[in-house]
């Protein structure tokens, strides 16, 4: 499964639903990538919602993997003390 889009206030809650109920209803099994290539604008909920997907991936036993995370979003993660935590891979 491959999740895209934008990352927001606005849209947070229902990205945080598509993939955790994605994880939840087996629709994802083994691997999750989630990309941010067209991330527009990002604040710190990105950086939640990123730690609430990975618990739940923990959980799912769904290997979870985040792609070009631009560098705001790589930042936040990285003040908050959470970068390693999460599997980043940095806009090509």
């Amino acid at each position: 499964m491959q999740v895209t889009g934008n990352v927001t206030m606005a849209t947070v809650s229902a990205l945080f639903s598509a993939g955790t109920n994605a994880q939840k209803n087996g629709k994802v099994s083994g691997d999750m990538v989630v990309d941010f290539a067209a991330l527009e604008k990002v604040d710190s909920s990105a950086v939640s919602l990123m730690l609430v997907w990975l618990r739940e991936a923990q959980r799912n036993k769904v290997n979870l993997r985040f792609i070009n995370v631009p560098g705001n979003l790589m930042s936040l993660a990285k003040l908050y003390g959470v970068a390693e935590l999460l599997t980043l891979s940095t806009a090509e």
